[in-house]
């Protein structure tokens, strides 16, 4: 049945981003598939904040505070995007999240977007920090290039493993499953769910992601002999 629903959201996928590609070739051989055509926003839910610019670079706009989620729901992936922040910069990606709720704590999980050297964050928690799994997990510092330049995020939802990493650099590799104490000592209902959609969450400042891709797993274990495979080819 897993492999059946993650089949059919493939299928969703292709004819969503019909215009789109990936143009890395061994990605596209892996089996990435886009999750954003560069020309609208087909495909994704609430969009308030958001809007794609002439160049195809999805734009958050600094206003308001809206999500914008995936129409499709996903289990197991891998999930590669690039983001540009401005300074003070806050967002997060969303996984395994409902529509409705807080996607951060009671219907998901947040991968925390943020601009670790703005001089707002100076006083943060070691759990609210660029790649942290918001409230859970704290991410190592010290991945980010500087403000106005681009970042290449990977998350990676395998089983209960929940992996990030940000240009090149491992930040956060935790199983969800066995953490007992929450480190902002507030409840995480979300944080075991097994599937849901993927959102960006809007905190009203501005931000750019572009080159949106995922490749659905269809088994545990698979993304990491996936990177494997992907290490051997280049």
């Amino acid at each position: 049945m897993k492999k059946m629903l993650a089949c059919l959201a493939v299928t969703a996928l292709l004819t969503v981003c019909v215009q789109a590609q990936v143009t890395d070739p061994i990605e596209k051989e892996l089996g990435f598939i886009p999750l954003f055509n560069g020309k609208n926003l087909d495909g994704w839910t609430n969009a308030a904040q958001y809007e794609v610019l002439d160049d195809g670079i999805l734009h958050c706009k600094p206003t308001g505070g809206a999500n914008l989620y995936t129409k499709d729901r996903f289990a197991n992936y891998i999930f590669r995007f690039d983001v540009k922040m401005t300074p003070n910069a806050n967002n997060g990606v969303g996984i395994r999240t409902e529509l409705v709720g807080d996607p951060s704590f009671t219907v998901g999980k947040e991968i925390q977007i943020l601009d670790d050297s703005g001089d707002q964050y100076t006083k943060l928690e070691p759990y609210q920090y660029h790649g942290s799994i918001y409230g859970v997990v704290p991410a190592k510092r010290g991945s980010l290039k500087p403000v106005g330049e681009w970042n290449t995020m990977e998350i990676i939802c395998d089983g209960t493993r929940i992996k990030v990493t940000v240009n090149d650099m491992v930040i956060v590799d935790a199983k969800v499953d066995e953490i007992t104490e929450f480190m902002d000592k507030r409840e995480h209902p979300g944080l075991l769910k097994n599937d849901g959609h993927i959102a960006f969450l809007g905190h009203g400042t501005e931000l750019w992601f572009r080159n949106l891709r995922i490749l659905p797993l269809t088994h545990f274990g698979q993304g990491e002999k996936v990177l494997e495979k992907e290490k051997a080819a280049r």
